[in-house]
Protein backbone atom coordinates (compact mmCIF):
# COMPACT_ATOMS: atom_id res chain seq x y z
CA UNK A 1 0.00 0.00 0.00
CA UNK A 2 1.14 3.51 -0.48
CA UNK A 3 1.21 5.87 1.87
CA UNK A 4 -1.61 7.74 0.42
CA UNK A 5 -3.68 4.63 0.86
CA UNK A 6 -2.48 4.11 4.21
CA UNK A 7 -3.36 7.45 5.34
CA UNK A 8 -7.02 7.27 3.75
CA UNK A 9 -7.48 4.06 5.44
CA UNK A 10 -6.65 5.82 8.90
CA UNK A 11 -8.84 8.44 7.83
CA UNK A 12 -11.67 6.15 7.51
CA UNK A 13 -11.24 4.63 10.96
CA UNK A 14 -10.88 8.42 12.53
CA UNK A 15 -14.14 8.80 10.81
CA UNK A 16 -15.71 5.22 12.31
CA UNK A 17 -14.41 6.15 15.66
CA UNK A 18 -15.66 10.10 15.62
CA UNK A 19 -19.26 8.48 14.90
CA UNK A 20 -18.67 5.96 17.46
CA UNK A 21 -18.06 8.69 19.93
CA UNK A 22 -20.93 10.75 19.25
CA UNK A 23 -23.03 7.81 19.48
CA UNK A 24 -21.89 6.80 23.25
CA UNK A 25 -21.78 10.67 24.27
CA UNK A 26 -25.88 10.50 23.23
CA UNK A 27 -25.90 7.90 25.56
CA UNK A 28 -23.78 8.21 28.49
CA UNK A 29 -24.25 12.29 27.97
CA UNK A 30 -20.82 14.47 27.40
CA UNK A 31 -20.68 15.99 30.95
CA UNK A 32 -18.38 13.33 32.54
CA UNK A 33 -14.71 13.93 32.17
CA UNK A 34 -13.94 10.67 30.52
CA UNK A 35 -16.28 11.45 28.13
CA UNK A 36 -14.86 14.77 27.20
CA UNK A 37 -11.08 13.10 27.38
CA UNK A 38 -12.18 10.28 24.81
CA UNK A 39 -13.66 13.22 22.74
CA UNK A 40 -10.29 15.39 22.96
CA UNK A 41 -8.10 12.80 21.90
CA UNK A 42 -10.42 11.65 19.11
CA UNK A 43 -9.86 15.51 17.59
CA UNK A 44 -6.31 15.13 18.73
CA UNK A 45 -5.98 11.88 16.56
CA UNK A 46 -7.67 13.40 13.80
CA UNK A 47 -5.41 16.86 13.26
CA UNK A 48 -2.41 14.52 13.88
CA UNK A 49 -3.79 12.57 10.67
CA UNK A 50 -4.35 15.76 9.14
CA UNK A 51 -0.67 17.39 9.52
CA UNK A 52 0.75 13.64 8.38
CA UNK A 53 -0.92 14.04 4.85
CA UNK A 54 0.38 17.74 4.85
CA UNK A 55 3.78 16.45 5.59
CA UNK A 56 2.70 13.30 3.02
CA UNK A 57 1.94 15.98 0.23
CA UNK A 58 4.60 17.78 0.62
CA UNK A 59 8.20 17.85 -1.99
CA UNK A 60 8.90 14.54 -1.59
CA UNK A 61 13.20 14.77 -2.35
CA UNK A 62 14.82 17.37 -0.61
CA UNK A 63 16.36 20.10 -2.48
CA UNK A 64 19.73 20.05 -3.14
CA UNK A 65 21.93 23.04 -1.90
CA UNK A 66 23.58 25.18 -4.19
CA UNK A 67 27.18 24.55 -4.97
CA UNK A 68 29.95 27.10 -4.10
CA UNK A 69 32.40 27.26 -6.15
CA UNK A 70 35.89 27.61 -4.39
CA UNK A 71 38.49 29.80 -6.82
CA UNK A 72 42.20 28.12 -7.30
CA UNK A 73 43.81 31.68 -6.98
CA UNK A 74 45.15 32.85 -3.50
CA UNK A 75 43.66 34.69 -0.96
CA UNK A 76 44.01 38.42 -0.69
CA UNK A 77 46.28 39.31 2.17
CA UNK A 78 44.08 41.93 3.20
CA UNK A 79 42.03 39.74 4.49
CA UNK A 80 44.19 38.51 7.51
CA UNK A 81 45.13 41.70 8.76
CA UNK A 82 44.64 42.48 12.79
CA UNK A 83 43.32 38.56 13.22
CA UNK A 84 44.44 35.66 15.09
CA UNK A 85 46.32 32.65 13.78
CA UNK A 86 44.11 29.60 15.90
CA UNK A 87 45.85 28.28 19.14
CA UNK A 88 48.88 30.58 17.91
CA UNK A 89 47.50 34.50 19.28
CA UNK A 90 47.78 37.80 17.45
CA UNK A 91 50.89 38.09 15.48
CA UNK A 92 52.70 40.90 17.03
CA UNK A 93 52.57 39.33 20.63
CA UNK A 94 53.97 36.58 22.27
CA UNK A 95 52.39 33.53 24.13
CA UNK A 96 52.36 33.54 27.73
Amino acid sequence: MSVHDDLTSVQRCLDDLSRSVGRLEQQLGSGGLEMRRVRTDSDHLRESVALLREAAAGPAAPARPQLVTIPDTPYDDSLWVDTDDEGLGARDRHAP
